[in-house]
């Protein structure tokens, strides 16, 4: 039965949808109807952000204990439904769903909790000779976020910026929207003042530009492509506005002569194709030592024998299906310019899975013999597609790390971490793990060069909502 959601959430109410026009949404394993939902004018864009505005003073003004206590229930009534979470978004995006329960449900849950109590524990307020400085909220906030990890990238901006006395405008993706009508519902459920969070669904050169451009929006939060967030940037310098971006990667993953390959291939390959590669901090360029390729191929191959594709809600794999159709053409025209430019495929190709012919399925793809200057090697492809570059010296594979434009993770595998953290060090990206390291919820998350500006997660993600003021006195 096909979702269908007709309005949007503005000023602490349902508002039915001006125009009839839909969006469809498809699901990712089957490519058939899933949902659809409102498509938003400037006008019902412009309403949310003056019920934003309207909203700030207020809230903006509640004691920090109250906000931490409303995102405290939040948090709550996402871990109550996270089952249905999970299975939304193993439709929508593709994610199994064993994954993405934890992943996709569990981290925006922790997002929310953590948020909570920071709002409580911050220390608003510090003195400096005699000066007061005071933290206080930047305003309305703008929140734009993409598909591949939706809830999770709604709670990094939404749980920080009403955490910091923010009121904030969202515009989820339309291709994966579903979770934050979810959101919403819980918003309203736990009785979270009028105005003080929105949501508006559509396009984003319509809706999405229009939260931007709005004279009473004082900050813009984005997530998405590098070339969109141009455009953000842009239409917020107009009006000198704080702009949070999180783009696009081509990370690196250097393997040390003397790292355990044993250890290390088969943890850069599920680095790469989690989430079926639709990761933008995804480990993608796996670089390696020349006289160790041919070892590290047949590690690789064999690894990934293990990520044949699955439908995501009802299979049992570590790796779905793409977001959409499109993505899956997208992905489709990379690997066919790996192999026009002279790539040497070791598995994977154009043709989809066999068996898997419905849906948005994409044979997970190593090359190898590729060089730094490919095009595979430095566009951002969002699909399992790994690219296996060799070197000769230590030097060489800390400059192939960082011959790109952008610079958001990357990692590096040594026989110690000592010398993984010497070689981390001259990585130039916003995270790099060590030997395996784990992602951390509540380290800052963000990029260097094109990959960004601003952190998300953790303290330094609150403090982005923040400005600092300075009070002299006597």
């Amino acid at each position: 039965m096909t979702i269908v959601r007709d309005s949007f959430y503005i000023n602490g109410e349902w508002v039915k949808a001006a125009s009839s026009d839909t969006l469809e949404v498809t699901s990712s394993g089957t490519g058939e109807l899933y949902a659809t939902i409102p498509v938003g004018t400037v006008d019902e864009a412009n309403r949310a952000v003056d019920a934003a505005a309207a909203a700030f003073f207020a809230w903006s003004n509640t004691s920090a204990k109250e906000r931490g206590e409303f995102l405290q229930r939040i948090s709550e009534k996402l871990a109550e439904r996270a089952d249905e979470i999970a299975l939304v978004i193993a439709n929508e995006v593709g994610m199994p769903l064993m994954l993405a329960k934890g992943i996709q449900a569990g981290i925006p849950t922790a997002t929310f909790a953590d948020n909570a109590q920071r709002a409580m524990e911050f220390t608003w307020e510090e003195e400096v000779g005699n000066s007061t400085l005071v933290r206080e909220p930047v305003g309305v906030v703008a929140a734009i976020t993409p598909w591949n990890y939706p809830l999770h990238q709604i709670a990094n901006k939404v749980a920080a910026a009403l955490a910091a006395g923010c009121t904030v405008v969202l515009k989820p993706s339309e291709v994966a929207p579903i979770n934050a009508f979810i959101l919403a519902d819980i918003i309203h459920e736990v009785g979270l003042p009028k105005g003080v969070f929105n949501l508006i669904t559509g396009l984003g050169p319509v809706v999405g530009e229009a939260i931007v451009a709005h004279p009473k929006t004082d900050m813009v939060s984005f997530t998405g492509s590098t070339r969109a967030g141009k455009r953000v940037m842009e239409l917020a310098s107009q009006m000198v506005k704080r702009v949070s971006l999180e783009l696009g990667g081509k990370s690196a993953n250097i393997i040390l002569d003397d790292a355990d390959l044993q250890k290390a291939i088969p943890d850069a390959i599920f680095k790469c194709y989690l989430n079926s590669g639709q990761t933008c901090s995804a480990l993608t360029r796996l670089v390696v030592p020349r006289e160790k390729l041919a070892e590290v191929e047949d590690l690789a191959v064999a690894a990934a024998a293990g990520f044949a594709p699955a439908d995501p809600v009802t299979g049992a794999s570590l790796i779905g299906p793409l977001v959409s159709a499109a993505q899956q053409q997208r992905v489709r025209d990379y690997i066919q310019k790996g192999i026009n430019e002279g790539a040497r495929i070791l598995i994977g190709g154009v043709q989809p899975p066999e068996g898997l012919e419905q849906g948005h399925y994409v044979q997970p793809t190593i090359f190898s013999d590729v060089t730094n200057d490919m095009t595979i090697a430095q566009e951002e492809i969002f699909g399992p597609v790994l690219s296996i570059i060799p070197y000769d010296t230590e030097e060489e594979a800390i400059n192939i790390a960082n011959d790109s434009l952008y610079g958001l993770a990357g990692g590096v595998w040594a026989g110690s971490d000592e010398k993984a953290f010497e070689v981390a060090r001259k990585i130039r990206t916003g995270q790099v793990e060590i030997n395996g390291g784990a992602f951390n919820i509540f380290a800052p998350f963000g990029g260097y060069k094109q990959s960004g500006i601003g952190r998300e997660l953790g303290k330094y993600g609150f403090e982005e909502f923040l400005e600092v003021k300075a009070i002299q006195h006597n």
